[in-house]
């Protein structure tokens, strides 16, 4: 599909450089049979009337080169914006998808494999400057089957017995292009898997470096990031060994070939069936129709081209999350989980009442973090409806969606150029003065201030502790009040002084009309208007938390 829409969006491209191509190869067709026809008014002492053939040759010659610089031209600029296309269209798809592309995938999605923040990366470098070169390097394919054919075709109209003589080599040059491009392109896939494979684990390592230092298990994670090395290593050198056995399969049956028109040639110019010119000619057209090296280089770059866009295409299989075109009602942001199924959750039926601050609380893996997600549609489920004041969250539109709902992480990223667009950042600006408001809601506002440029100071290399990141994200939510908030672990690096002040504004400010707090800390559930109780993916109990803590197994959550 991917491959499909690449040669489309580029037809226009890939037909100037097939008309150019073509063009090159008609001027180095049409080369033989004038130099031929001059050499023979030369050899008969006819030297004005030999002039305006060798002229036709310089001219020829000056139009090839003209020619194979303008496709040189157009090939690379074609190039360079189909590879652009692909990257933007793959990343608009990978935006669009989000957690999609993530472990928390229904089982609506289907069975698949979880792509690599690093092998993402490699697909949209790498692979998409593979894949741009498609449509150009099929033009140039079909242009460069035009030069054999043409001389064989030549070779017919100039003595077709020289031609018979070539005809008997085809099969075996058909032969080697099919097991080269067959071969290529299952070692070429393997190739890029294993290099996606180590592109992943890096990007891995480089984000737990922390703890690979810490560990000291830099050895071994080397070896671990360069486990698929020899199988990259075997690839790469069997790809080589194949375009080499090409070549040299190629390199014994060409010349073997040239030789038999060279002799068939020389024998029908003993007999005076050809001039010493149509000699020449049919040499000349013997080697263009036996010359499958341009042939060979532009199949290898098809196939690369094509393998590197089924790896493209893999990511735009991800199903895209769908939106509807309703609108909220009026309402105080009441959520509703009806037998909601995704992995770690098992038919949960829940009603958070509007306005309320709700705690969910479980032992590690008993599907909090889930439950945050399809609670504010980062993640469909599997089963089930998730409604908010009544409305399926699939019927709203994104914007109304994402406007309504906000949303707190252990681990924020950190987006836009400066502290203050970062705090901004989300469907809508909400101000300068809404920005600064947030930021002392979220005990930011101080730490910021002492930043060299306060909150025009850039992002990009402040060094911030994980508690101040954490505030950060917390004012980004609270700059962006809705119907809902929803906090995933979002206080876990923060003092207890600290916490406590943020949960006065999330109790008491004007943060969301409801709050669904992912909790571990019993005073965290304690200030809480309700807890869920959450355990094998299960509700095991909802209700105050000053009524659960009477149960031990209750108790026992925050002990553990």
């Amino acid at each position: 599909m991917l491959l499909r829409e690449t040669v489309r969006h580029r037809a226009r491209s890939a037909a100037l450089v097939l008309l150019l191509t073509c063009a090159t190869a008609a001027a180095g067709l049409a080369m033989p049979a004038v130099l031929g026809r001059a050499l023979d008014l030369l050899l008969a002492g006819r030297r004005a009337d030999a002039s305006p053939w060798l002229a036709l040759c310089g001219g020829l010659t000056a139009v090839s080169v003209l020619l194979g610089a303008l496709d040189g031209l157009v090939t690379g600029t074609a190039n360079a914006r189909t590879t652009a296309w692909i990257r933007e269209r793959v990343l608009h798809h990978v935006l669009a998808a989000g957690p999609a592309l993530g472990p928390l995938a229904g089982p609506a999605a289907g069975p698949r494999e979880t792509i690599a923040p690093g092998d993402l990366v490699a697909r949209l470098t790498g692979n998409a400057a593979q894949a741009g070169t498609v449509p150009t390097a099929l033009a140039s394919a079909l242009a460069a089957v035009l030069t054999p054919v043409g001389g064989l075709v030549a070779l017919v109209l100039t003595d077709w017995w020289t031609a018979l003589a070539v005809m008997a080599g085809m099969p075996l040059l058909a032969l080697l292009l099919r097991v080269f491009v067959r071969a290529t392109g299952e070692s070429g896939a393997r190739y890029l898997r294993a290099q996606g494979e180590i592109a992943g684990l890096l990007s891995e390592a480089v984000r737990g470096i922390r703890t690979i230092t810490a560990a000291g298990t830099q050895q071994r994670d080397a070896a671990r990031i360069l486990a698929p090395l020899p199988e990259l290593r075997r690839e790469g050198r069997l790809m080589w060994r194949i375009l080499g056995g090409s070549t040299a399969r190629a390199a014994a049956l060409l010349p073997l070939l040239q030789l038999i028109v060279l002799a068939v040639a020389g024998l029908r110019l003993a007999n005076g069936a050809l001039s010493v010119g149509g000699m020449l000619a049919a040499w000349r057209y013997g080697v263009l129709a036996t010359g499958t090296g341009v042939l060979v280089g532009q199949l290898s770059g098809l196939v690369r081209g094509r393998t590197a866009a089924g790896r493209l295409a893999e990511i735009l299989k991800t199903p895209v999350m769908a939106y509807g075109e309703q609108e909220l009602p009026d309402g105080k942001g009441e959520l509703e989980l009806k037998g909601v199924s995704l992995r770690g959750l098992h038919g949960i039926d829940l009603t958070v009442p509007g306005g309320t601050v709700t705690a969910v609380v479980g032992r590690s893996g008993s599907g909090k973090s889930a439950l945050a997600a399809v609670a504010g549609r980062l993640a469909d489920p599997g089963e089930g409806s998730v409604l908010i004041d009544g409305v399926p969250l699939p019927s709203l539109s994104r914007s109304a969606l994402r406007r309504e709902v906000g949303h707190a992480f252990a681990r924020p990223a950190l987006l836009g150029p400066t502290v203050g667009d970062t705090i901004a950042f989300g469907t809508y600006d909400p101000g300068a003065k809404r920005v600064r408001e947030a930021a002392r809601a979220a005990c930011a506002d101080d730490f910021v201030l002492r930043l060299p440029h306060g909150y025009d100071t850039p992002c990009k290399g402040v060094p911030l502790s994980g508690g101040e990141a954490q505030r950060l994200g917390l004012a980004r939510a609270f700059a962006h009040p809705g119907r809902l908030l929803v906090l995933d672990d979002a206080t876990s690096s923060l003092d207890s002084a600290t916490e406590l002040k943020v949960s006065h504004a999330l109790w008491h400010g004007s943060v969301a009309r409801t709050r669904l707090i992912i909790a571990h800390r019993a005073s965290t559930a304690a200030r809480a208007d309700l807890v869920v109780w959450l355990e094998e993916g299960r509700v095991r109990a909802m209700a105050p938390h000053a009524e659960l803590w009477r149960r031990p197994e209750y108790r026992a959550v925050f002990d553990a």
